[in-house]
């Protein structure tokens, strides 16, 4: 029998419960043995929970245990870039929530500390690993449209955020489009070169006051030729709206939304079934299990992992570059961004 893989995780707010619950009770082989929050009781609580055998305040104590294979970072996005070289530096292997900075250059630093110990990273980009958008990409990779020609994402949220955490999120690009560019990035499989934004108030004015957009529109260009939209908005009325459309040469192929079952009925005054699955959570827990699950074995197997650190930093350009289109009112190409890209 294979020795269980030790984890740490850093953060008990709402992500960090949710991996430490999967951790715990839905990845075989593998056991938590700590994990830290700045909010002392916000870990007690976790631990309590779940039975970790460790809450700790200070997530040092988490990079110092020898016994600790693999860190999994749920903590504020502003934390994420130390506590990557932080970890790699203890030789432990990283799992970090998106994003991993709002800054490339910070983002690069990471990265050259993870090479440079020779230890893996993922990134929270869990809608990969859905079943609905794995088998629309394994349709496209397949040839089964042909040659893509259009993209359609669409991503909206049944209600905004709170103001406070729009005002520390990097704004819609950044904290909500951003796991559509990777889902596009992905669906496709080629990068994207030039990206043109558009933006409104629409549902809050005090995101507006926060310097945001509540609605957004983006068009992507491929290097391949492809081009694509992006929509998102931050509150749909009817739930969790989450769509995506490839069109090929020979044909097209699209998801729609989870309901909480499969039913319609029809009568003589309407056609009409469920609304979709409230939010996140619902609508992907799946995907949370399934992504850990291949990082876990990406571990035991010293395989490459699924959503690596370029991967990562990508999509944080296209976002950067959205952000720059919307305030140039113009396209605005990847490389602007970066020359790397």
């Amino acid at each position: 029998m294979e020795k269980a893989l030790q984890a740490g995780i850093i953060g008990a707010g709402r992500i960090g419960r949710l991996h430490a619950t999967h951790l715990s009770s839905r990845i075989p082989g593998v056991k938590v043995k700590s994990i830290s929050d700045i909010i002392p009781e916000a870990a007690r609580s976790c631990a309590r929970e779940l039975d970790i055998p460790q809450a700790v305040e200070d997530h040092r104590q988490i990079m110092e245990d020898r016994e600790i294979d693999f860190v999994v970072v749920c903590s504020s996005t502003d934390t994420h870039v130390r506590m990557i070289k932080e970890a790699a530096a203890a030789g432990k292997h990283i799992f970090c929530e998106k994003p991993i900075a709002l800054d490339l250059a910070e983002i690069d630093q990471a990265l050259e500390e993870v090479a440079k110990h020779k230890v893996k990273l993922q990134v929270g980009f869990n809608r990969r690993f859905d079943s609905n958008y794995r088998r629309l990409r394994d349709l496209v990779a397949a040839g089964e449209v042909g040659e893509p020609h259009i993209l359609r994402i669409t991503s909206r949220d049944p209600a905004p955020p709170p103001i406070e955490y729009v005002k520390v999120s990097g704004g819609i690009f950044l904290d909500m489009m951003i796991h559509d560019f990777d889902m596009a990035r992905f669906l496709i499989g080629d990068e994207v070169e030039e990206v043109f934004a558009s933006g409104a108030v629409r549902v809050d004015p005090a995101i507006g006051k926060a310097g945001d957009v509540d609605t957004a529109v983006v068009s992507l260009s491929f290097r391949n030729g492809a081009i694509g939209t992006i929509d998102n908005s931050r509150q749909a009325v009817y739930g969790y709206d989450q769509r995506a459309e490839v069109f090929g040469s020979r044909g097209m192929v699209s998801n729609e939304n989870n309901t909480p079952n499969r039913v319609r009925l029809a009568n003589r005054e309407k056609i009409s079934e469920d609304l979709p699955l409230h939010f996140f959570v619902e609508r992907y827990i799946d995907s949370y299990i399934e992504e850990m699950k291949q990082f876990v074995e990406a571990l035991r197997h010293d395989s490459p992992v699924l959503v690596d650190g370029w991967d990562g930093k990508y999509p944080v350009a296209m976002g950067l570059a959205a952000l720059k289109s919307l305030r140039e009112h113009r396209p605005v190409k990847l490389k602007e961004i970066d020359t790397s890209l």
